[in-house]
């Protein structure tokens, strides 16, 4: 079963995409910009379906989420811890990709009881300076220039593999479907205000970045899988080696030929070797429903 759900969230409306009928849980987090549940985590939610309960949120002006909310790391933590009390699980693996693995790295550094497993995908968090932020940066403080942007790299699917051009490693070989999820995201209206906000609270003109979990990572007790594309353009492929070292639990695995984008870039590989990480699927504990029952799901569907 697959299908999508609205989870209320403090004053939020938090969607998300729900697939699979049993197994340990395993919630997916997506990152910022052009991205929501889908874009990042279309291929993972089916392979995993078959033996997990997947959940894939949309942060707060993503994909069909609202909410007014400051746009950080932290104000995304405080909206997972409030997601996953409407799950009916004492304890989930989380996944997430880019921003959303800061996010999953930061809840998991704060309620570690509450994590089984944590996979980290090309992950902010992990660092203190990102070299490429000026130029997002930049551009994002020019009136209007974000939303002429992204209607300008929307017009044709060549324009939308130069844009991702800038984040993988070789847009020329992204798969169509890939191009089409984000060309549908630059199309949609203020899709990238939210990520504007995003840069305004966590990003400098120098690249050094608000949240910054290094000084954390050898406390962090939940074991841990880091996964990294080594054609990265935007996170340092070092920021993953080096928390490898200071984890205490955890496993490395570099993509090489996949930048920025690993399970949409590679996603055979990525998916594989998440499923590797994930608990045994036979290791499923109890959904432990209130009396509302399974909570938000609203629609089955095969896409």
């Amino acid at each position: 079963m697959s299908g999508t759900g609205i989870a209320p969230v403090g004053d939020c409306r938090i969607a998300y995409r729900r697939a699979g009928t049993s197994g340990p849980p395993v919630v997916l987090c997506h990152g910022a910009g052009i991205d929501d549940a889908t874009v990042s985590w279309r291929h993972t939610i089916d392979a995993l379906a078959d033996d997990y309960r997947v959940y894939a949120l949309d942060w707060p002006e993503y994909g069909n989420s609202t909410g007014d909310v400051t746009h950080s790391v932290e104000t995304y933590v405080d909206i997972l811890e409030g997601f996953l009390e409407t799950l009916p699980f004492e304890r989930v693996s989380l996944a997430g990709i880019s921003m959303g693995g800061g996010v999953a790295l930061g809840y998991a550094l704060e309620h570690p009881d509450r994590v089984e497993r944590l996979a980290l995908v090309d992950s902010y968090g992990l660092g203190g300076r990102l070299p490429s932020a000026l130029a997002w940066k930049t551009l994002s403080q020019v009136p209007g220039m974000t939303e002429f942007g992204k209607i300008a790299a929307s017009t044709t699917t060549r324009s939308v593999r130069m844009v991702l051009d800038s984040l993988v490693a070789d847009a020329d070989a992204l798969p169509d479907r890939f191009v089409d999820d984000a060309r549908r995201k630059l199309m949609e209206p203020g899709s990238i205000q939210a990520f504007k906000a995003f840069q305004d609270n966590e990003l400098s003109f120098s690249g050094r970045v608000a949240t910054n979990f290094v000084d954390d990572l050898e406390s962090l007790s939940v074991p841990t899988l880091l996964v990294h594309g080594k054609q990265d353009p935007l996170v340092p492929v070092e920021w993953s080696i080096r928390a490898a070292e200071k984890i205490p639990n955890s496993e490395l695995e570099l993509i090489d030929d996949c930048g920025h984008w690993t399970p949409r870039e590679r996603p055979e590989r990525f998916n594989e070797r998440l499923r590797e990480w994930l608990p045994d699927p036979q290791d499923a504990p109890m959904p432990q429903y209130t009396k509302d029952g399974m909570p938000g799901v609203t629609r089955a569907s095969g896409d």
